[in-house]
């Protein structure tokens, strides 16, 4: 197959730091000559990183790809999971970066899930107060969501993501081919971010899910269904991204869900949960949200319910205490004067942000959906 024509590219217009996602089977084998048409010369030094699981895979294949072009490349090794999105993972990196002698030309390279996509790009937004990255993310909530949008960082005991910086990358290249690799349940919990842009925007895309039998693996979404999650997501994420950079109003609409799907990953230690799962749950609790201020009827709450069964999430949560919920959701990064904002369902396709919610009634939410 001629990898370079299956391309199918979607452009993040952000003025001077605007960049392509390209999708396509294969790419990987051309990051080498992508990262050259942007200017990176042979010689240049780059630093890639991923972790055992993934690198195993694609890791050499990637590195050649990279030495055919001419680049000096370094592969540094993380530890996997949630816990490890920290400080400490950031200044291993760092200090790779400084063992290899990244210049201000030099690059970074995230190959891997969310978790090093994060990481990588925070590193790389403050070596040197900010060099080059680029996105090869292999899971699927990688590549419809975490990848997209230059949002990095790691997190502090008190909560997730509260340590970061707006860094875009220079390039996001997403190959489905690595996803033959990634274990069913992470396949399921890409599905939740998937599930988000056709709640909050994109009808016709929740309309795709609904309408295919079986969803609980690559193999059962098929390439053609799989194509157009790839290219939709990527689309609305684009869309709203373009629009809003930093979050200042429109781009919180990429949070629905993720407040009380935060809550939980935080009240579990980050164990219990992959973070697409506390998302499917986090928009269960949110279309419980409007079902009580009457934003939205109860046959879209049901048809976002079974459209999460269908993808085999969970649906039910532990019992939490209401306190600590609530101490939780006050630690928010985007709490304003006290205040939390929560991304409410209206219909699928529309959202509503609002300020306006009491934390009784977001806690009384999460209740209804617990065990």
């Amino acid at each position: 197959m001629d990898v370079d024509k299956a391309l199918s590219k979607v452009l993040v217009e952000l003025g001077e730091n605007s960049y392509a996602i390209q999708i396509g089977c294969g790419a990987i084998e051309l990051l080498g000559q992508e990262i050259s048409k942007l200017g990176f010369k042979s010689g240049a030094r780059v630093l890639v990183v991923s972790q055992q699981a993934v690198a195993q895979h694609y890791g050499q294949q990637l590195l050649s790809g990279l030495n055919r072009e001419g680049f000096l490349t370094e592969l540094l090794l993380l530890p996997s999971g949630e816990d490890q999105k920290n400080p400490a993972s950031i200044s291993k990196i760092h200090n790779a970066a400084y063992e290899h002698q990244l210049e201000r030309s030099s690059l970074i390279i995230a190959l891997g899930g969310g978790v090093i996509g994060d990481m990588a790009g925070f590193a790389a937004a403050t070596w040197l107060r900010g060099i080059a990255v680029v996105q090869l993310p292999t899971t699927l909530l990688a590549m419809v969501d975490a990848s997209i949008g230059g949002k990095t960082g790691v997190n502090h005991p008190g909560g997730k993501n509260l340590i970061g910086a707006f860094h875009q990358p220079k390039l996001v290249l997403i190959d489905q081919n690595t996803l033959s690799t990634l274990p069913p349940r992470e396949v399921r919990a890409g599905l939740a971010e998937v599930i988000k842009y056709g709640v909050i925007g994109d009808p016709v895309l929740f309309d795709a899910l609904e309408q295919h039998a079986e969803l609980g693996s690559i193999d059962e979404i098929g390439e053609s269904l799989l194509l157009q999650i790839l290219k939709r997501s990527a689309a609305a994420k684009a869309r709203v991204v373009a629009a809003d950079e930093r979050e200042g109003n429109l781009r919180a609409i990429l949070n629905y869900g993720h407040t009380l799907g935060h809550v939980l990953e935080t009240l579990t230690s980050y164990e219990k949960y992959l973070h697409g799962e506390a998302v499917a749950l986090g928009m269960l609790a949110a279309g419980e949200l409007s079902l009580q201020l009457g934003l939205w009827p109860a046959a879209d709450q049901q048809r976002q319910r079974q459209i999460i069964e269908r993808c085999g999430l969970p649906t039910a949560t532990p019992r939490f205490e209401a306190e600590e919920v609530r101490n939780c959701l006050l630690r928010d990064k985007k709490v304003i004067a006290g205040r939390v904002r929560f991304v409410l369902p209206t219909g699928i396709g529309a959202v509503e942000i609002r300020d306006d919610v009491t934390l009784d009634a977001a806690i009384e939410a999460l209740a209804s959906i617990s065990q």
